[in-house]
């Protein structure tokens, strides 16, 4: 877990001691929602965890428009990376 969430903050980090920018934000975001997508594979009728995974799934898209507007490169650079939209 940690191990994990280390490489996404490095591989998206902008500057050396970036650690909570809008690129960084949305690729944990990405990987907490495909943690409980596999979460709800198994646990189908795991209704409370619903709301976390819609509530994610919002913010991710909030941040990403904010993304597009503000900085379009880094926008398809996230995209990209993350595998978000074909």
């Amino acid at each position: 877990m940690i191990k994990k969430k280390r490489d996404i903050i490095k591989s998206l980090a902008t500057h050396p001691k970036d650690v909570g920018s809008t690129e960084i934000q949305i690729g944990l975001l990405t990987d907490k929602i495909t943690k409980l997508s596999e979460h709800f594979k198994k646990f189908k009728k795991d209704k409370h965890s619903t709301l976390g995974l819609t509530k994610s799934v919002n913010k991710r898209k909030k941040l990403l428009s904010y993304l597009k507007k503000s900085n379009s490169e880094s926008y398809l650079k996230v995209i990209k990376q993350l595998n978000l939209r074909k």
